[in-house]
């Protein structure tokens, strides 16, 4: 009872004075770990974004300082905070259809030309919160159809993320740039109490999957792929980190496979492993 008291005190005094600036000590405590945990390097003007992200944690967690939330995180005394800070610092704005130019390169150039009947495998390995790896399932079932063999798999660092990514379920806000027809072929409008929202359809959700996985760490078994989506992620790594999260994803590709990273990010001293197709556009050697 003390503890609840003493906590609501602290919470109730961080309301009024309000959020506490952060050191430059604090901050490179936090750049550092977040280096080690997720290879993203925080430039030194990223200190807002820092403190916008978490501020509400240091109320929540009846904490002072930024220094003193960070000894919580490590400390462990917290159990799921930590993955609550990776979460809110690892998110990023996504969209239905963003840069459609891949998709419409993936649909022209690769999907409208594959023979055969091999099952193709897709990954979105920055998926965020589903949509692009909703988008590339709503592009397969077009250019493929239903009747032939594909799948879709989804991978991010956030679990919060990943929650609404196997929920498929958003706000209608988030439909505007989905083509009109497949927005009617692929997504249902809710009613009632779900109004002003809307659901991947269950035919394209059974085709997608979703999975936590760390791109700085040593991948899982996965399997393969014959193209992979690896966008908006790199723009956040060192070049030494980007060298190594490249060679991972390589390694899980089928010959001759393509990636996409977005239009602001390039390989180039990355890697030499892959051919230059069209900006952001690679193929395996």
């Amino acid at each position: 009872m003390e503890m609840m008291q003493s906590r609501g005190s602290t919470q109730a005094a961080f309301a009024l004075a309000g959020t506490p600036s952060i050191t430059q000590a604090e901050f490179g405590r936090f750049r550092s770990w977040l280096h080690e945990v997720a290879g993203i390097s925080l430039a030194e003007h990223k200190k807002t974004l820092l403190t916008g992200r978490l501020s509400r944690r240091l109320g929540a967690c009846g904490v002072g300082s930024y220094g003193d939330y960070f000894d919580l995180l490590m400390s462990g005394a917290r159990p799921g905070e930590l993955q609550v800070a990776i979460d809110l610092l690892t998110t990023n704005e996504t969209y239905f259809f963003r840069e459609a130019v891949h998709f419409d390169f993936l649909a022209a150039e690769i999907l409208a030309r594959r023979e055969g009947g091999d099952p193709l495998r897709i990954w979105s390995a920055a998926s965020s919160s589903g949509e692009e790896a909703y988008t590339l399932a709503m592009v397969l079932a077009e250019t493929l159809g239903m009747g032939r063999r594909w799948e879709v798999f989804g991978s991010d660092l956030s679990s919060r993320v990943l929650d609404t990514a196997r929920s498929a379920h958003y706000p209608m806000t988030r439909a505007e740039k989905i083509p009109q027809p497949l927005l009617k072929r692929y997504c249902l409008k809710g009613n009632g109490p779900q109004e002003g929202t809307f659901l991947i359809d269950r035919s394209l959700r059974e085709r997608v999957s979703f999975a936590q996985i760390n791109l700085n760490a040593d991948l899982p078994d996965v399997g393969r792929f014959d193209v992979v989506f690896l966008r908006n992620v790199m723009i956040y790594f060192n070049l030494e980190t980007k060298r190594e999260v490249v060679s991972r994803i390589l390694s899980r590709m089928q010959p001759r496979g393509w990636l996409f990273v977005s239009h602001s990010e390039n390989l180039h001293g990355v890697t030499d492993r892959v051919d230059v197709i069209k900006p952001s556009i690679y193929r395996l050697k």
